[in-house]
């Protein structure tokens, strides 16, 4: 059991109801990401780590392996961290042992081309990186901030614009892939260590589902970029 990918899917959401498993082109939104995993050949076993029966109903539907995860760790403000924590807890008891690498997804970025997955985990290998997240350009944004009550240029300098071509590249963190070892987990109750690798993905991919609203525009691009399709 080399790699493992985890997807924390806690019931509860509170911006859109039973947002893990609501219908996403024709799916439970939870399925899209279940389904992805296991497509990919680098991913040797999928686990859904949820305190809902009926999110854990639906992983199981689609293929996951399903781990019990604790009131405790469940709440509004518990960390994904804690989750994934627990969750290698118990496959470490269950199986004997640990995997080498963690694929963290979230179930609310179903916009995963085929083969990001297995592409991500390469880039992962080649590096010899201890954590990876998925980013996207960000080129075409000029970020602004409030400081001290006045508005404030962030990522760029309003006096001195320039071309945006010219302008040094800069990524979002698109939240659709993470990946690292138990042992920086351990070290560092975080999902990024001191190695760091990005994958590139394309900037349609950056949307998340957290509103209603966003149904529609991620169906849109599921369609539009045949990804219903690949599944």
């Amino acid at each position: 059991m080399r790699t493992v990918a985890i997807i924390p899917a806690r019931g509860g959401s509170k911006g859109l109801k039973n947002k893990n498993i609501y219908p996403l082109s024709g799916l439970p939104l939870l399925a899209w990401s279940v389904k992805q995993a296991l497509a990919a050949i680098h991913v040797d076993r999928v686990f859904v780590t949820t305190d809902d029966p009926d999110i854990a109903g639906v992983a199981l539907t689609y293929g996951a392996e399903v781990i019990d995860r604790p009131g405790e760790i469940s709440g509004d403000k518990a960390t994904s961290e804690s989750a994934i924590s627990h969750a290698l807890e118990v496959i470490s008891r269950k199986y004997g042992v640990e995997p080498e690498t963690v694929v963290f997804l979230q179930a609310t970025s179903p916009l995963r081309k085929q083969g990001d997955i297995d592409r991500a985990i390469e880039l992962f290998r080649s590096e010899g990186a201890d954590s990876l997240i998925s980013v996207t350009r960000a080129d075409d944004l000029t970020i602004w901030e409030q400081r001290n009550g006045a508005w404030a240029s962030v990522n760029f300098d309003y006096r001195n614009r320039g071309m945006r071509q010219d302008r040094p590249s800069q990524y979002i963190e698109n939240g659709s892939i993470y990946m690292f070892t138990p042992e920086v987990l351990r070290k560092f109750n975080n999902r990024i260590g001191e190695k760091l690798s990005a994958y590139p993905m394309e900037f349609w991919q950056t949307w998340e589902i957290d509103t209603i609203e966003e149904i529609d525009l991620v169906e849109y691009y599921m369609r539009k970029k045949g990804l219903a399709g690949n599944d």
